[in-house]
Formats: structure tokens, C-alpha cells, sequence
């Protein structure tokens, strides 16, 4: 079991979150950006191993959304996005 450390409420089971993915920098939408553009930037991410941004939303707690870093490889998680 994951304990995952939200902001408002603390430190809290995996179980009360759904998982967002990987946070992601998309393209600027100044109408410029291709299909292809957008395909990549939503279907192609990366895998790392080690610190990885990820969104996690509190569904059975405080109906947040929250960014944190977690590691891909021991899944000790850093609040806050903080690497």
C-alpha cells in the first residue's frame, strides 16, 4: 500500500486517490500546433526511472487535485512536486 502525502489532508492511503498520469508540458495553443503536434505531446511520454511529476486527485478525501514526485523505482513520494 502507497501512502500518498496530500497537502490538506496529510498523509493518506493510496486507496482514497485516482491516479492522473505523468504531469505533462503541453503545447502553447496559439491555434499553431498540428494534430501530429498534439498526438505527440498527449500519447508519446516518456518512462523514467527515478523522479517522475505526477497528479493524483483526493476522490475520498478532500477532492483536490494534487501534484507530487514520486520514485519510479523504491515509490517514496515527495510532496508538493518538490525533486
Amino acid at each position: 500500500m502507497l501512502l500518498i502525502p496530500c497537502p490538506l489532508c496529510g498523509l493518506r492511503e493510496e486507496s482514497e486517490f485516482t491516479y492522473g498520469g505523468p504531469r505533462r508540458d503541453l503545447p502553447a495553443l496559439a491555434g499553431q500546433a498540428d494534430a501530429a503536434v498534439w498526438s505527440k505531446a498527449l500519447h508519446m511520454g516518456h518512462n523514467p526511472r527515478g523522479a517522475l511529476r505526477e497528479l493524483w486527485y483526493h476522490g475520498s478525501g478532500c477532492e483536490a487535485w494534487i501534484e507530487v514526485t514520486r520514485d519510479t523505482v523504491s515509490h517514496e513520494f515527495h510532496p508538493g512536486g518538490a525533486e
